[in-house]
């Protein structure tokens, strides 16, 4: 069956398939109606960044305590909250996923 059939035998034409993927294109860049429609987010660049300001802060850290540089605790003093507000912003986005996925109100067909 095609994408394009719906579930009672719909056909659309050539010219409304072009007008819906533009609508649907627009909608997609949409990012707060995206969000209020329950896709999840797209990249996986909030956990990366995380686990790489944990570990250049971790780094920094003992780096700066065995060599007493203060450079590095800088370092460290200006990566540590960065670190941990990022870690607090994945750890709401992991809970909001587990709320929705328990509700069940996940996006919905239409028909």
């Amino acid at each position: 069956m095609d994408d394009w059939e719906m579930h009672d035998e719909v056909r659309l034409s050539p010219r409304e398939r072009v007008a819906l993927l533009q609508i649907e294109a627009c909608l997609r860049q949409d990012r707060r109606f995206a969000r209020r429609m329950g896709d999840p987010p797209r990249g996986v660049w909030l956990p990366v960044a995380v686990l790489l300001l944990g570990i250049a802060s971790a780094f920094a850290a003992v780096m700066g305590v065995r060599t007493s540089d203060p450079a590095l605790l800088w370092c460290f003093a200006l990566l540590w909250p960065l670190t941990l507000f990022q870690a607090f912003r994945l750890l709401c986005r992991a809970a909001r996923h587990r709320a929705r996925a328990r509700s069940g109100a996940g996006v919905r067909p239409w028909l």
